[in-house]
């Protein structure tokens, strides 16, 4: 939203681990769950968005609106 039309983002990261869950009153047994949300493992070094066409204080500004919804300690890194 921050972007407009200006510049593309490519999200580099996509959630491909199933998390199962149990309902909340089933008893124990009766096999494993199903599957409840998807997540993705994300290491330290690990990008997670790109951006291009924009300039870099309007990067910055819209991926520290971005890293304040994500759970991890995030860092801007540009390419030399």
């Amino acid at each position: 939203r921050h972007v407009q039309r200006g510049g593309k983002i490519w999200i580099r990261v996509f959630p491909d681990r199933p998390v199962t869950k149990k309902g909340i009153e089933v008893p124990m047994g009766g096999g494993k769950g199903s599957v409840d949300h998807y997540v993705m493992v994300i290491k330290p070094g690990r990008i997670i968005f790109e951006m291009d066409g924009i300039s870099e204080e309007t990067a910055k500004e819209a991926m520290r609106k971005a890293g304040h919804k994500l759970p991890i300690k995030v860092k801007f890194v540009t390419r030399d």
